[in-house]
């Protein structure tokens, strides 16, 4: 078996390792969950606290630098794509 496979980023496609896809993967997984709890806790300051935007800003960047969350978030997204493969792999057989 081949330990190349094909990355698709937008409308072009790039063979890299396995082990960089799956790392690429991660790290977009962990970037959204990042930017849905930007969002969330924005609206969420924004609606229930009498600042803004910016207020809502520093929450998120006060949240997301701690390393516990930052870990968690890693963590997640390493199992779900570890998951997703390796269920992916016993379908095939």
């Amino acid at each position: 078996m081949s330990d190349r496979t094909m990355l698709a980023i937008g409308r072009s496609s790039f063979s890299v390792s396995r082990l960089t896809k799956r790392a690429v993967q991660v790290l977009v997984a962990t970037a959204l969950t990042a930017a849905a709890s930007l969002v969330i806790l924005m609206l969420n300051n924004v609606l229930t606290a009498k600042s803004g935007w910016q207020q809502g800003l520093d929450v998120w960047l006060a949240f997301i630098r701690r390393s516990d969350i930052l870990g968690t978030m890693l963590l997640t997204a390493i199992v779900t794509i570890a998951f997703l493969y390796w269920q992916r792999e016993h379908e095939r057989r």
